[in-house]
């Protein structure tokens, strides 16, 4: 970079997940070795060839889920939750956590100098939305488009919109905590996370902000996207037990699972975070990104990450020897998983026998847009306990995969680790932290 670079820590962490709302409850799932993959309930998947995933069960969009809220902050997000669709309600729900556990309330902080960067997917509506409206616009079961602007566009709510708007979950927390600093929203896909998280920690380094609250939420437990995904993408299907449905990088992997969730962090200049003793996770030392597509758009999804790991690399000034574990994306796809193992290898040389590999989403599925910052807080929380986690169904490598993916608990963690993040499309975003200063 040109501009004289600021050290930039993490110092809040919150999420919302399959596997629990809180970075502890995350880490003593994955310590355990505890799936939360099984069978969907919150919608009928009776036709589908898919009827489980990972859903963030404990989180129902009460205002208790928010964290520790109270007076008027409290009122004004229990009066807006009927302005969110249930990502925004993770998203904002993640958001609050980390501030809290930054320890930023109320003021506290230059407002005009804190900002906010999150991520999301692509929302989409959920069909009991239009329900009345195309109900009053059927006749003997035919559905009757001329009458849908006069007749059907009255029975959908005005607010309808603000619920589907995919920069809602940046607003909702700029507004709610008066960030009145950079802000921007993010939507590409599983990428969003990276990306988001990558753009906060250039808004610091630079000087522009003393603290950004980064993150993402997404979700594909969904009706609309439930059918996307299986339209478009290999999806483990019905006839294996949902627990072992998720298998990263083994050679029995037969597609990804359906999973959601929100992460996000804090991040703050290191001078302004020490000045006031703050808990330090650890320093972000690195972003990387990359797109490859052919001219017909098919992704190169190998080339794409190994661009945005080498560029995360020389950001953060460090060699493959330096790297102690990758949070890899991990997708439990056929193709995807060897591309994503074919990249590491290409970077990281005959070093990648020995770098750890774990794979967070062998117990919660695909997060969508949420993934990367909640495997984010997964590796932190590594680094913090000295050792990794199983990747859950590693049992047969796979000779397409040739990497250390890690099968076991009493792996160290190392010093600094890369989370890996790439979409269907070839978009794809890497950050390199280091344990805490």
């Amino acid at each position: 970079m040109d501009y004289p670079r600021r050290r930039v820590v993490i110092t809040g962490l919150g999420l919302i997940s399959p596997l629990g709302n809180s970075p502890q409850a995350l880490w003593n799932a994955l310590d355990a070795g505890t799936s939360a993959v099984r069978p969907i309930e919150s919608m009928r998947l009776d036709q589908l060839p898919t009827r489980f995933g990972a859903e963030a069960s404990a989180f129902s969009g009460a205002i208790d889920d928010f964290g520790s809220l109270e007076g008027d902050k409290k009122k004004a997000i229990r009066k807006g939750l009927k302005l969110m669709c249930r990502e925004t309600q993770m998203g904002v729900a993640a958001g609050q956590r980390a501030l809290s556990d930054a320890g930023w309330g109320a003021g506290g902080y230059d407002v005009e100098r804190t900002g906010v960067t999150f991520g999301s997917d692509y929302m989409m509506t959920a069909p009991q939305d239009f329900a009345a409206g195309v109900a009053k616009c059927t006749t003997d079961g035919r559905f009757d488009y001329a009458r849908w602007g006069s007749e059907g566009m009255s029975e959908v709510t005005p607010l309808w919109l603000l619920l589907y708007l995919p920069n809602m979950p940046a607003s909702h927390l700029a507004i709610y905590n008066d960030l009145r600093g950079p802000s921007n929203s993010v939507t590409v896909r599983e990428a969003s996370s990276n990306l988001a998280i990558g753009e906060a920690y250039r808004t610091v380094s630079r000087g522009d902000a003393e603290i950004m609250l980064a993150g993402s939420t997404g979700t594909r437990v969904h009706p609309m996207k439930f059918v996307h995904t299986l339209t478009q993408e290999q999806v483990a299907a019905n006839g294996v037990e949902p627990s072992h449905a998720s298998r990263p990088f083994d050679l029995n992997r037969s597609g990804q699972v359906l999973g959601e969730g929100a992460g996000a962090v804090v991040l703050e200049a290191w001078e302004f975070a020490n000045a006031r003793g703050a808990k330090i996770y650890g320093e972000m030392i690195g972003f990387g990104s990359s797109t490859v597509a052919d001219y017909r758009g098919v992704a190169n999804r190998r080339q794409a990450l190994v661009n945005a790991m080498r560029a995360a690399m020389k950001d953060a000034v460090i060699s493959p020897a330096d790297i102690g574990h990758i949070n890899a994306h991990g997708l439990s796809t056929t193709r995807c998983d060897a591309s994503e193992a074919a990249a590491i290898r290409e970077v990281l040389g005959d070093l990648a026998d020995g770098v750890p590999v774990v794979a967070v989403k062998s117990y919660c599925g695909n997060l969508g847009a949420g993934s990367g910052a909640v495997e984010m807080i997964a590796s932190l929380a590594a680094l913090e306990n000295g050792r990794l986690f199983p990747t859950l169904n590693y049992t047969t490598p796979d000779p397409d995969c040739p990497i250390h993916v890690v099968a076991d608990a009493e792996t160290p963690a190392g010093q600094c680790f890369l989370n890996l993040n790439i979409t269907p499309q070839g978009q794809a975003a890497v950050i390199v932290v280091r344990a805490g200063v």
